[in-house]
């Protein structure tokens, strides 16, 4: 068994941070009505379940050792897609913001 890696924790707290944080922009962008023209809420809603998912397996990886290198590199990787989907998310609205 290998020790327990710092790294899985960390994924998890993070992944449910952005979770919540995608999950205001997209309420806020739903009431506020700015959604009909964009596809600002369906990156949205696929980052939330990106983060989601990589939640899922940083979890997973802390409770199953036999498994979790492989649960915890998922997770990372899952991650860091979702990262990119933000930056995605942010580019769109700033620049719809500008306009």
């Amino acid at each position: 068994m290998r020790e327990a890696n710092d790294k899985t924790s960390h994924i998890l707290n993070t992944s449910a941070t952005l979770f919540g944080l995608c999950y205001v922009v997209f309420t806020s962008l739903k009431s506020l009505k700015l959604d009909a023209n964009t596809l600002i809420d369906e990156f949205t809603a696929v980052s939330m379940v990106l983060f989601m998912i990589s939640c899922i397996f940083s979890f997973l990886a802390i409770r199953r050792a036999k498994r979790s290198l492989l649960f915890e590199n998922i997770a990372d990787y899952v991650f860091l897609v979702g990262l990119f989907t933000l930056f995605t998310i942010t580019i769109a609205i700033i620049f719809k913001l500008l306009q």
